[in-house]
């Protein structure tokens, strides 16, 4: 192998492949990246065995080659160099890869390229594109509402509902659920759900760069596997096996109480009421009430502790129905304020030991249930 790159293009390169290096690992050579040429290119592969990242950087090859050499040592030594002209050799007898930048040079001793895990080709099955826009903002309304424990791996991925022309993405962990509808930029011939890990899905939502248009999405025929392919990057991940939970039937279909907010506002006030949420299980409580016909309606956002003390807070509402108690766990209101784009939001509730519903106002495509906690008023 002998070739020539930036320095600024192979740093790029390590740091989005880096992602998927495993941490802990029995496998020590998935601490190791993949360096191999590609026609004219440089690709670099990096993976934790459950995803594999694979990305390619322009570069003047003279001779083809492959050889994998720890990740971490890789990339700290190249994010140290000049932003100049990396030339890169190996030494196929000792395994050994020659860099040298400017007036730095290194060698590192690598592994057998054969050695590395074989990363999955999905080029078979259900095939789609989407907005990479669109699906940023899908990924970051619903992914966040996924397990983290492993007590129950389905809740741990994204439900992804391919239908048509559009994609349904759900999340949860038993306490909340998010779900979120997308048009497909191309239809998929036949409907199919699987579950995504939560991981890939933030991963993906990192990887895709603000002039990224569309993405390729296949599933292959198995439903074992997921690759998505963006500009100069590919994504293959393995899916997470099992039945989601059916959560259309937690979506409450009515409510008795509808109060409308400002997003800044509602989240600033749950903030400031977790603070002393703290000590008391994280318990905010809410209080929709109307207003007379000159006055605005309010809702009451407040927390105590025993030991600490309380804390009252008050914002205008436009309310709807009777007045309405219930309280939810800070954080998860928190989680679903800061992601949401619109200014206004709606809270429907139908009785305090009923889940709370939070809509965004002006769309119809996202909606937010929070399990409430029970407590004395």
């Amino acid at each position: 192998m002998k070739l020539s790159c930036l320095q600024e293009n192979l740093s790029r390169g390590l740091g989005v492949v880096g992602r998927a290096v495993a941490a802990r690992t029995t496998l020590p050579i998935t601490n190791n990246v993949l360096l191999a040429t590609d026609q004219s290119r440089l690709k670099l592969v990096a993976t934790n065995l459950e995803m594999a990242i694979s990305y390619w950087i322009g570069a003047k090859v003279e001779e083809e080659g492959e050889i994998t050499v720890p990740a971490r040592l890789l990339t700290e030594f190249v994010n140290s160099l000049p932003n100049d002209k990396i030339d890169v050799s190996l030494s196929p007898k000792t395994k050994t890869r020659g860099l040298k930048c400017a007036r730095f040079e290194a060698r590192i001793s690598g592994i057998d390229a054969k050695d590395f895990p074989p990363i999955p080709t999905v080029d078979q099955g259900v095939t789609t594109k989407v907005e990479a826009e669109a699906l940023r903002q899908a990924i970051s309304q619903v992914a966040f509402a996924a397990a983290s424990e492993e007590s129950r791996p389905v809740l741990t991925g994204v439900d992804a509902r391919f239908n048509g022309d559009s994609l349904t993405l759900a999340a949860a962990d038993g306490f909340r659920l998010a779900v979120y509808k997308l048009p497909l930029s191309t239809p998929v011939k036949q409907d199919t759900e699987v579950i995504i890990p939560a991981r890939t899905m933030a991963e993906l939502n990192r990887l895709m760069a603000d002039g990224e248009e569309t993405v390729d999405i296949t599933i292959n025929a198995n439903k074992s596997q997921a690759l998505f392919r963006l500009k100069d990057i590919e994504l293959v991940s393995q899916l997470v096996q099992g039945a989601f939970p059916q959560y259309t039937q937690l979506i409450p279909q009515s409510y008795h109480t509808r109060a409308v907010v400002d997003v800044a506002e509602f989240l600033r006030a749950t903030k400031t009421a977790s603070i002393f949420a703290r000590d008391g299980s994280g318990i905010v409580r809410l209080l929709a009430a109307g207003g007379a016909e000159l006055t605005p309606g309010k809702l009451t956002i407040s927390a105590r502790s025993e030991e600490i003390g309380d804390d009252v807070g008050e914002i205008d509402a436009v309310v709807d129905g009777e007045e309405a108690k219930i309280a939810f766990n800070g954080k998860y209101l928190i989680d679903v304020l800061g992601v949401l784009r619109e200014s206004q939001v709606a809270l429907e509730v139908t009785n305090p030991s009923s889940p709370g519903v939070i809509r965004p106002v002006g769309v119809d495509n996202y909606i937010h249930v929070v399990m409430p906690m029970f407590v004395q008023w």
